[in-house]
């Protein structure tokens, strides 16, 4: 099974309603970081990514059809090389409904996760993330400005490498019709799914710190 699409938007642009819809649509099982936290088999493969090894892309997305969310958003370039049939696209929110989400949440829980009490693996998790796609691509996410503009930065990279006609750049606010437009699909007769927000995110770590 290889990847049909790529997902190429940061966390907090609605890639878990991303995921549930994919799913509706026959697209999944869809790869999130919610996989990574779930299935200790698929760290080992980022932490050969974080390290720069060279990996087998169908072995790390073996048995998904899509893939939403980091750690696979931060390597959407290679994947559209190693998946060249398939779609990719780009979830996006207005800036600043980005950061606020961003900052109350997966910024806040890597600005704290060493103090957090979770599982052991989760902290090797977050720690390999926390050294790798994060240090990439922030220069300070805890900073707004800095933020934002990584944020903008990426938009722009997917906008000039992914050619037009395999990109969709989508909001999950807008629903099925250009998502199933663009991936030739049906409309599903159920509502899209709106997923993840504050409250939910932090019930998968106990909680929200204070």
């Amino acid at each position: 099974m290889s990847l049909k699409v790529i997902g190429s938007g940061f966390g907090r642009t609605g890639t878990m309603s991303m995921k549930e819809a994919l799913g509706v649509l026959g697209l999944g099982p869809c790869h999130h970081m919610l996989e990574v936290m779930e299935n200790p088999a698929q760290l080992d493969f980022w932490k050969m990514i974080a390290a720069g090894k060279a990996v087998d892309w169908e072995a790390v997305f073996a048995g998904y059809q899509s893939q939403v969310d980091w750690p696979g958003a931060h390597v959407w370039q290679q994947t559209s090389i190693a998946f060249p049939n398939a779609r990719v696209i780009h979830t996006e929110r207005p800036e600043d409904d980005w950061w606020a989400s961003f900052d109350g949440t997966i910024g806040k829980f890597f600005a704290n996760f060493a103090r957090l009490d979770v599982p052991p693996y989760f902290n090797d998790v977050f720690e390999t993330m926390s050294n790798w796609f994060l240090k990439q691509t922030f220069t300070d996410f805890t900073d707004r400005d800095s933020a934002i503009a990584a944020y903008r930065l990426n938009n722009q990279r997917v906008r000039d490498t992914i050619p037009a006609e395999r990109l969709l750049v989508f909001n999950v606010a807008d629903g099925w019709d250009p998502l199933c437009r663009f991936l030739q699909l049906p409309v599903p007769d159920t509502e899209f799914p709106h997923r993840h927000p504050k409250q939910e995110f932090w019930e998968h770590f106990g909680g929200e710190p204070g």
